[in-house]
């Protein structure tokens, strides 16, 4: 594992910093950070279920989000360090606890941390699904290596223009990339198969956030997806932005979806006719879903 952070390639950036010595863009070191170990109930109904997500947020992001509502974590870091079997046994507390899952939320810094501690954690009787909760900026490379290790894929599928990816991310060819990843997982994990009590168990759903002034790169998205994945792959379009954090000084995103825009989305989400997928509700109270990070 360290040969990999060594001169780090492990997502798009590709910055080649030595991580055993100082941070890389991420600004994630050699040391595993987590921000937030939680049984989460506000993921799709498939994911939390009755008895909740087992969440673990990982401090730092590899992408740099001027609207990010995690902001605390993954652009001041705030969060505390653990070691590999430390991280282990996390993973095994909350299949004790109950929950349906393991929900890896922000990994990809620690892609190569967590392949170890599932490994620990497989002979020590973990045996509910992991899912890999990610932005969708994703070297392929990096997929393939946790082939095996990861039964369900969630990642984001943010930009189709790359200016506005450069602009609001900092993720330049943001759209090329991702795309050739969520390919890459549906290769790997296929399409969502649930069990009996409708939990998902293997596959991969996609989730696209709506901003306000870009209903555009929305609907280019949706157009893609129903495009080039199968049917039978979930597709969540959120509508729960709130301007936060450096976005409230942009005068295109500081301020929430109109019911006009969600309209304007909504018909065109049920005008595609996807098999699959969810499409939230407008609501008024989006900010106070964001956890507390206080561990």
């Amino acid at each position: 594992m360290l040969e990999e952070l060594k001169k780090c390639e492990i997502c798009p950036y590709k910055c080649k910093v030595n991580r055993l010595e100082k941070s890389g863009n991420c600004n994630a070191t050699d040391k595993l950070e987590i921000s937030l170990v939680s049984l989460h109930s506000f993921e799709e109904p498939c994911i939390s279920g009755k008895n909740g997500s087992g969440t673990i947020f990982f401090t730092h992001c590899n992408l740099h989000c001027m609207f990010c509502q995690n902001y605390e974590i993954s652009q001041q870091g705030k969060g505390n360090e653990i070691t590999i079997e430390e991280l282990a046994k996390i993973f095994i507390a909350q299949q004790e606890k109950g929950a349906h899952n393991i929900n890896l939320v922000t990994p990809t810094m620690y892609a190569y941390h967590i392949i170890e501690a599932i490994k620990i954690a497989k002979e020590k009787g973990l045996n509910i699904p992991i899912i890999y909760n990610s932005n969708g900026y994703e070297n392929i490379e990096t997929i393939k290596a946790l082939k095996g290790y990861i039964d369900i894929y969630l990642p984001d599928l943010k930009y189709y223009s790359n200016e506005i990816a450069i602009k609001y991310s900092k993720a330049p060819h943001y759209f090329e990339i991702a795309t050739k990843a969520i390919l890459e997982m549906i290769k790997q994990v296929g399409s969502p198969q649930f069990d009996e009590e409708g939990m998902i168990k293997k596959g991969v759903m996609i989730r696209h956030l709506v901003l306000p002034n870009h209903i555009q790169n929305t609907k280019n998205i949706l157009k893609w997806l129903k495009e080039n994945i199968p049917e039978e792959v979930y597709i969540n379009v959120m509508v729960q932005y709130f301007p936060t954090y450096k976005a409230k000084e942009d005068e295109l995103i500081n301020r929430k979806l109109t019911k006009k825009e969600y309209k304007q989305v909504e018909e065109y989400f049920y005008l595609l006719d996807f098999k699959n997928g969810y499409i939230q509700e407008l609501g008024e109270h989006e900010e106070e879903y964001v956890p507390k990070w206080d561990n």
